[in-house]
């Protein structure tokens, strides 16, 4: 296999064992991005030239006697949403085309201290708010499978990149099914952690009380390595949870006897794709097989989730977003000549449509007269939700469902038909909503040869039993299939 395909712990064997160096890995992966990057359009913005200087750095500590740490001299990718130093980070925006953070964002901070090599910002739906990354100002990103077809979205371009091995992992951020949903339709594993577990400082916020940094891998055993670096408690973040973090590697545990799995009948939705359907029911058997007990369930209020969350995160994003105006940083109309104007046009021409429709949305559900109706009423159904979540862990130690209703689709066909397209989360908005912890793992190909993902849900802060199966299940399927570039 070429050394761009190699997870990281085998990277990581091999840098020990002085069979292979950093500054060779970071050049298969750049040859690769050479050989399939305007097939895909992954990045926003590459850093060759930085990333061969750290990897000398790296593969000079190594000689020294450095002992190997987790993606020590492994090349990530970082969704351009989350702050670098000295690097743009533009949301895939035209409003923050030309942005330079002056600070770090905590999750890069902690990979610093683990001398990771930054491959570059990776491409997205601007703003983080779409399913398919067609959203971006910087084009659309395209599947590894198929580059007639979506990579899903809003983190497509770190999906896609890991997919093709143009990076070894990346970190991805999760709003309504983000992480998940992308790597379902890329063929790679997501996790988006229980909220507060991981820093959101120097995320640019979406949806405050719902976005969650997360990693995009190729297997489980690298998902428990960069969480074991990301997590932790950050005084930079108000939401963060003060709590001890294990060793999530620990929980690499092929074994899932009597592990209770339920199965949410709300989630087995009509509109699920039949080839969907038949291999999640083939996981469901292989977790039988495997001793787990599995029973279906209901969690009634899951039918009201969509559009609890479309309530929400516009609302929150239509605050959060209110800061681009043009005055501090960001695109300016410099042609306007009244304030009002350079607000208006700044924001009007900053922005893309998806952006504006869900700002729009926000602003109406928080107006006088109507933020009852809409907003409030809607935290209320999310706590029933939450609720119903807690009575269905009573019973059981993990959820298992689809993590998207169906294989990636065309280019173009859903860009025009916005309601569609939110259907494309319906599996992954719950999560969010509940702050819980859920991982999607390939399940196999379809009969088109695309990935198809199934999804683990765990309790809050039981991570544990989430990667416990997740490992078990990614074992007992099999799935090293690459996509044909």
């Amino acid at each position: 296999m070429e050394i761009y395909y190699l997870s990281a712990h085998e990277l990581k064997n091999k840098l020990e064992k002085k069979e292979i160096s950093s500054i060779e890995i970071t050049k298969s992966v750049f040859k690769r991005i050479g050989e399939v990057e305007e097939k895909l359009n992954s990045f926003i913005r590459l850093e060759k030239e930085n990333a061969l200087s750290r990897a000398k750095e790296v593969d000079k500590l190594i000689t020294s006697g450095s002992s190997v740490k987790d993606l020590m001299g492994i090349p990530v990718a970082v969704k351009d949403n989350i702050c670098t130093r000295n690097i743009t980070t533009t949301c895939a925006s035209r409003i923050l085309e030309n942005y330079i953070p002056v600070y770090n964002a905590s999750v890069i901070e902690r990979l610093e201290s683990f001398s990771y090599i930054l491959v570059g910002k990776a491409n997205m739906d601007e703003f983080a708010m779409g399913s398919s990354n067609e959203n971006s100002y910087f084009g659309p990103v395209r599947n590894p499978w198929d580059i007639t077809r979506v990579p899903g979205g809003s983190s497509g371009g770190p999906a896609a990149c890991v997919a093709a091995g143009e990076a070894v992992c990346a970190l991805g951020s999760d709003t309504g099914g983000s992480i998940r949903q992308p790597a379902s339709l890329c063929g790679v594993v997501g996790f988006k952690p229980t909220y507060g577990l991981v820093s959101r400082y120097g995320l640019v916020a979406f949806a405050s009380s719902l976005d969650q940094i997360g990693p995009i891998t190729r297997d489980v055993r690298d998902c428990a390595a960069v969480l074991n670096i990301i997590c932790g408690h950050d005084e930079n973040d108000s939401t963060s949870i003060n709590t001890k973090v294990p060793d999530y590697k620990s929980f690499l545990v092929p074994d899932i006897k009597d592990l209770k799995i339920g199965i949410p009948r709300e989630l087995m939705v009509e509109g699920i794709d039949r080839e969907v359907r038949e291999k999640i029911f083939s996981v469901i058997k292989m977790a039988e097989d495997m001793g787990a007990k599995v029973e279906e369930i209901s969690i009634p209020s899951l039918k009201y989730a969509l559009s609890v969350y479309y309530i929400i995160a516009p609302s929150e994003a239509s605050s959060n977003l209110a800061r681009f105006d043009g005055v501090r940083y960001g695109y300016r109309n410099i042609k306007a000549k009244t304030l009002r104007e350079m607000y208006r046009k700044s924001r009007a021409e900053g922005f893309g449509d998806e952006v504006k429709r869900r700002i729009m949305i926000g602003t109406y559900c928080l107006s006088a007269g109507y933020y009852d109706a809409y907003y409030e009423k809607a935290q209320r159904v999310r706590t029933l939700i939450i609720n119903d979540f807690k009575k269905a862990f009573d019973r059981f130690d993990v959820l298992l469902s689809p993590t998207s209703p169906t294989t990636a689709f065309k280019i173009g066909e859903k860009i025009d038909d916005p309601l569609t397209m939110y259907l494309s989360d319906i599996c992954t908005i719950p999560v969010n909503l509940a702050g819980l912890p859920a991982v999607s793992i390939p399940a196999g190909l379809s009969g088109d040869k695309l990935p198809i993902g199934v999804q683990i849900i765990g309790n809050i802060l039981r991570e544990d039993n989430v990667i416990k199966a997740a490992y078990s299940l990614e074992k007992a399927i099999g799935f090293n299939s690459r996509p044909e570039l």
